[in-house]
């Protein structure tokens, strides 16, 4: 195997190996590290890959990514998804019309597509440290579900402390609970006053902060992240879009639409290396909420928060405005030196636009649409409805398949589910016109009415008593960590 070298998306005068870049994803300049390229497959050598199993598959990527994970590890990895609801197929396909299936990616144990990640991740993150003299932190901000799948993957593992940030009023009842009620020693969950672009801007801040640096070492403790920011992340989630798309090529001949309802884009980049790789995906639409950012930067080229403030929608996980991973798309499209220039704009003046030949560069591979609150219940309506209950995530999506098929009746969609009707049940309720309980009601009600079971890693979070209650602004976050590291605070 050919190991493949790491690089800076904004340059530097060094490459690291993929080990080094999950340990410590801070690359030079602020950028993010990244291959420096990708293998190319032949329509004969993916022909050889339909029909294997998604372990097999699994191996024969990372084998041709030149990941430098031992064949042991990778198998451990991989078989956590074992313990998926389907043994066999962790992102099974259902489907919905002959134009529509959808790839459920949220069979893991925190119900939602960060399971699919962050439960191999947080095996071969572990593996590392075996030999490691040093204790890792591992930051992580959530707008939902990368938050409850990190605690879950990280719980009670040796040499590894996790620190949770989250804001305040910016999740579901269930999301929040997830974090919130689990007692592993080794897990800090603090939420922070604001929402997740703040999260996320402080997390990146405290990876290069020098003097939060040199606390770390000074208990013997380094610094890594479980963000997508983070490559390891990243590396799982190209898999399940190779697997769909060699699934619904061998049954329609033809390549797929990829739907992805999208915040910080890493779900979006999988699929755009899966692409590049030569796998049978048509374009990549990014479904948005009313937090459109990446729409309008779809269409016109031109990345503008400067004057948007961040709305908050019945689709939480998709309330961003900074998507990160942006960075690694621009950087393989355009090279390193042009993407630390467009990355230095959007830090000064909070903005960045591509030339009109980029445009249509990017436009080869991503289309975009979005969607108000409003239309999103009214397809939880009508899908429920049609005999399948769906997210309101899931339900964003939907607006780009009808976008697809009004101009192509004959296309074939792959619509990625990112979380589980339970995770939202008050939106839920209200999509459905029943009456919100509040908590463990709603779900009861939802699920007898459409004969529905609910996971009992959800039933159960209601039981369990909340042991991380702290809140306060963005600004003493830091400091509390340290209090917590030192044995000083809670």
């Amino acid at each position: 195997m050919q190991l493949r070298n790491f690089v800076g998306t904004r340059g530097g005068d060094y490459s690291v190996s993929f080990k080094d870049s999950v340990l410590n994803p801070n690359a030079p300049y602020g950028g993010l590290w990244t291959l420096e390229d990708l293998p190319k497959f032949s329509d004969n050598e993916m022909q050889s890959f339909v029909g294997m199993s998604y372990e097999d598959l699994a191996k024969k990527i990372f084998e041709s990514l030149g990941l430098d994970i031992d064949k042991n590890l990778l198998h451990n990895a991989l078989a956590l998804y074992k313990k998926f609801d389907d043994k066999n197929t962790p992102a099974p396909l259902y489907k919905i019309n002959k134009n529509l299936s959808i790839q459920k990616l949220y069979c893991g144990p925190t119900r939602a597509f960060k399971d699919m990640a962050l439960q191999p991740f947080g095996e071969i993150f572990s593996a590392f440290l075996k030999d490691s003299s040093k204790e890792y932190l591992i930051l992580v901000a959530t707008s939902g579900d990368t938050g409850p799948a990190t605690l879950e993957s990280f719980a009670n593992k040796d040499k590894i402390k996790v620190v949770c940030l989250y804001p305040e009023g910016g999740t579901s009842e269930i999301q929040r609970l997830q974090m919130t009620t689990i007692a592993a020693k080794n897990i800090k969950v603090i939420e922070i006053k604001g929402d997740f672009d703040d999260a996320q801007n402080l997390l990146k801040e405290l990876l290069k902060d020098g003097q939060f640096l040199q606390r770390l070492t000074q208990n013997n403790l380094a610094l890594s992240a479980a963000n997508s920011v983070n490559f390891g992340r990243i590396a799982f989630q190209i898999l399940y879009h190779i697997y769909a798309s060699l699934q619904s090529f061998a049954l329609h001949k033809k390549k797929t639409h990829i739907i992805i309802p999208s915040g910080n884009f890493g779900n979006a980049l999988g699929a755009f290396y899966a692409k590049n790789m030569g796998f049978p995906i048509e374009k990549i639409w990014i479904a948005s909420n009313a937090n459109n950012i990446l729409t309008d930067f779809i269409k016109s080229g031109v990345y503008d928060i400067s004057h948007r403030i961040l709305q908050k929608t019945y689709s939480p996980a998709m309330d961003i405005l900074t998507s990160s991973n942006i960075e690694r798309v621009l950087f393989f499209l355009f090279g390193k030196d042009r993407t630390k220039e467009l990355m230095e704009d959007l830090q000064k003046h909070k903005k960045y636009a591509l030339n009109q030949e980029e445009l249509e560069i990017l436009q080869t591979y991503f289309e975009a649409t979005y969607c108000e609150d409003s239309y999103c219940l009214e397809k939880i309506r009508e899908y429920v409805n049609a005999g399948f209950i769906i997210d309101p995530h899931t339900a964003c999506g939907i607006k780009a398949y009808e976008a697809i098929i009004k101009s192509d009746n004959e296309a074939i969609c792959i619509l990625c589910s990112t979380a589980e009707w339970t995770k939202f049940a008050k939106t839920l309720s209200k999509a459905l016109g029943i009456e919100s309980l509040g908590g463990k009601q709603s779900l009861e009600v939802i699920a007898s009415k459409y004969s529905l079971a609910i996971s009992p890693n959800i039933l159960g979070l209601f039981d369990k008593k909340e042991v991380h209650t702290q809140g306060m602004p963005k600004e003493n976050v830091r400091e509390s960590i340290l209090e917590w590291l030192e044995g000083n605070g809670e």
